[in-house]
């Protein structure tokens, strides 16, 4: 198997010598590829990349993507892509991140825009790449889902409240179309 990130091949075997703990990862890095979502995000975020600066910003924020995806709830828990190189490559500290999401934080429309422009032009090569079979390739409508979901929260900060269901976090709104892509998420208190 080759990774995506370096490369390099990856011997996995029975005995645990090369095992791959966060295999998924894989897939995800994979789509950021083909899409082209991580060198979109890359020249798009480069004017928050500080002279000198080792760690890209787009992979930078990949990676906490991927973080996410892979359970992590915390910046602090981009470790765990850090104790694979082989597969995810260079991998930025804590402070590191923390200096770039403070970057980010200080200008957010420019930053959020930045990131939507990113996501859009790989949205765009992702249906490009599936062609017909693409949803509403046919003109046909795409149907749209809209609910509301729990995220429990177990603190009070940032309007977290008790919710409907009698739990405690936020009760975003969210929108997805009918093949599962997330459109919108509008968060409000409680």
């Amino acid at each position: 198997m080759k990774t995506i990130a370096s490369q390099r091949k990856i011997v996995v075997s029975a005995d645990g010598a090369g095992l791959i703990s966060q295999a998924g990862g894989l897939l995800l890095l994979e789509t950021l590829r083909v899409t082209g979502l991580g060198r979109e995000l890359s020249a798009q975020l480069e004017r928050w990349r500080p002279a000198r600066a080792l760690h890209d910003p787009g992979k930078v924020i990949t990676d906490l993507a991927l973080t996410l995806a892979l359970g992590g709830d915390c910046l602090a828990d981009i470790a765990m892509l850090r104790t694979q190189p082989e597969l995810f490559g260079p991998v930025a500290s804590d402070p590191t991140v923390s200096r770039l999401i403070d970057r980010l934080a200080a200008d957010p429309v420019r930053a959020l825009k930045a990131i939507r422009a990113a996501r859009s032009t790989a949205r765009e090569r992702t249906w490009a790449l599936a062609g017909t079979p693409a949803p509403g390739a046919d003109g046909e409508l795409i149907p749209i889902d809209i609910d509301a979901t729990i995220v429990i929260a177990h603190s009070d900060k940032q309007q977290a409240a008790p919710t409907w269901k009698k739990t405690f976090g936020f009760h975003p709104m969210t929108v997805f179309a009918d093949h599962g892509e997330p459109r919108r998420v509008s968060w409000r208190p409680g």
